[in-house]
């Protein structure tokens, strides 16, 4: 131990220096040399028999550095007028609010087309072969329940479209009431 204190006397200063260097702050330096001298007393017994202390702090400081700066997650100061993320949504985003009751509108073909096709996913080959249609014709059906599906929400959600093509805003509508 006496060997170690001995060490650490003669080189505590100089490693503080080559963190503070390499870190610019003071207060990380001071960590990390606390980490490796942690690391040294883990290493008591064997270090009176080190030929070079002062390599052998150096080497355990630059991979503790190499550690310290692995994992180091950088912050970064967010502005004050940063916008609330609570603000309110996105239209397109709450236009599916309406889009049960106006699917549930549309002709059973269409509905079924857009189900499977849009919602769970179901490529439009795997439809067609499901429905007995050429792939022209499953994409063709698809994309005219999709023409539907535009118009239907246009009128009955009031949704409208800014300059740049984006859903700007629309009248929710909640489904429809079923019978007791």
């Amino acid at each position: 131990m006496t060997c170690l204190m001995t060490a650490w006397g003669q080189h505590e200063r100089e490693l503080r220096a080559w963190f503070t260097h390499r870190l610019g702050d003071a207060n990380a330096a001071d960590d990390l040399l606390q980490d490796l001298f942690i690391k040294a007393l883990g290493r008591s017994r064997q270090f009176c028999e080190m030929v070079n202390a002062r390599a052998w702090l150096f080497a355990v400081a630059r991979n503790t550095l190499a550690d310290h700066l692995r994992l180091r997650k950088d912050l970064v100061e967010l502005p004050e007028d940063l916008a609330d993320p609570h603000e309110e949504p996105v239209p397109v985003d709450t236009l599916a609010a309406c889009l049960p009751r106006a699917l549930a509108e549309l002709s059973a073909q269409d509905r079924e087309a857009l189900t499977l096709c849009d919602l769970e996913g179901m490529n439009q080959e795997a439809y067609a072969q499901l429905k007995g249609l050429t792939l022209p014709g499953a994409k063709s059906r698809v994309q005219r329940a999709r023409k539907r599906l535009r118009e239907h929400l246009s009128t009955v959600c009031q949704v409208r479209l800014d300059e740049a093509g984006r859903v700007c805003c629309f009248v929710p509508r909640t489904p429809p009431l079923t019978p007791p």
